[in-house]
């Protein structure tokens, strides 16, 4: 039914086991160590962009958060309307909520493939997977081992299936190991641990840079839960998963590290742009802050613009009623003698 994720993933599998067998030699340890670890970074650089617009998703949701909460609370009472209202918030963001499952989606088809593909190299599995079969056809080790495997040929299968990590043979499980149960504990269970710690502390940070305070649970989901299914979930897969658990955690730990790095440097940098063209806007110290001109009443005067060299009121006083000089309003008169001066009650004389 997966078909389409299985022969990917075996392709790719099968191309770096290829390379790796050119240098250490078909059934070595080594090589099908190196091809699983190559299979994950590959896969993952697949899925690089696509994590890096997440990441960028969930800081711009970060910064709505304000916004949320007030449509929220705005439309508490109309689930319909505030989810309208959120989703349009988010389209003039340039959120899109699907491309942030991207990389979650993938990563759990690349896991599923290759644990399918892997599994299906073990000669205990007893089912063939011959190209463009529909339906597996039950049979017995021996027939297994000699079975082509997708793309791998029977040869390649038996390969895999001699292929050891330290004395652990990759295809052997640690709750089914039997008679190799110490030998396949020493690899394994480091293994499970690692797996176990990257698996909390790429949580840690990932839930350092996102809103969790809807989903209260979440938290102590992926920071215990997870790492405990890694630990006690590794005793009933393969070796060679566990290898793919242990690379996949540490590429998400530098992924993680390079890409939030990367976020952080430019929303300092954008932080340090709006400071600067606010320093740049801002009057310089002693300078008188410019006021905005008022709008003037409907049917009012104009009022002409102030001069700098006067006060506000003094300006506005001498413009709004021009006072004439003395000069300009009567000539001066003639000094006039004391003793010339008229009588109480008599008439002035006129001027000729």
């Amino acid at each position: 039914m997966l078909d389409f994720v299985y022969y990917p993933v075996s392709a790719i599998l099968w191309v770096w086991h290829y390379l790796f067998a050119a240098a250490f030699g078909p059934a070595s340890g080594l090589a099908w160590v190196l091809s699983v670890i190559f299979l994950v970074l590959t896969l993952r650089a697949v899925l690089f962009v696509p994590f890096l617009k997440q990441a960028r998703t969930q800081a711009i949701v970060k910064k709505l958060q304000p916004d949320v909460s007030r449509l929220k609370q705005k439309y508490k009472n109309d689930r319909a309307l505030q989810a309208k209202e959120m989703q349009k918030l988010y389209k003039e963001n340039g959120i899109n909520s699907f491309a942030t499952l991207i990389p979650m989606i993938g990563q759990v088809f690349v896991f599923i493939g290759l644990f399918h593909v892997l599994r299906s190299f073990d000669r205990t599995a007893g089912l063939s997977h011959l190209p463009f079969q529909a339906t597996p056809t039950p049979m017995t080790p021996e027939q297994n081992a000699a079975t082509p495997n997708y793309v791998f040929s029977a040869t390649d299968v038996q390969s895999f299936l001699h292929a050891k990590l330290f004395g652990a043979p990759l295809s052997a499980i640690l709750g089914g190991a039997g008679d190799l149960l110490a030998t396949v504990a020493v690899v394994a269970v480091p293994l499970m641990l690692i797996a176990a710690v990257a698996t909390h502390f790429t949580a840690r940070a990932s839930l350092n840079r996102q809103q969790t305070t809807q989903i209260p649970l979440m938290r102590p989901l992926s920071l215990w839960a997870f790492p405990a299914f890694a630990l006690i979930g590794g005793a009933l897969v393969p070796v060679a998963i566990l290898l793919y658990f242990v690379t996949n955690n540490a590429w998400t730990l530098a992924q993680q590290h390079f890409v939030y790095h990367r976020l952080d440097a430019e929303a300092a940098a954008e932080a340090a742009r709006v400071a600067a063209a606010r320093a740049e806007s801002a009057p310089k110290p002693g300078a008188k802050p410019n006021r905005a001109p008022s709008t003037p009443k409907p049917g009012a005067k104009p009022v002409r613009a102030q001069s700098a060299a006067k006060p506000a009121h003094a300006q506005s006083t001498t413009e709004a009623k021009p006072v004439r000089t003395q000069s300009a309003r009567k000539p001066r008169a003639k000094s006039v003698h004391a003793g010339s001066a008229p009588k109480p009650g008599a008439k002035a004389s006129r001027r000729r």
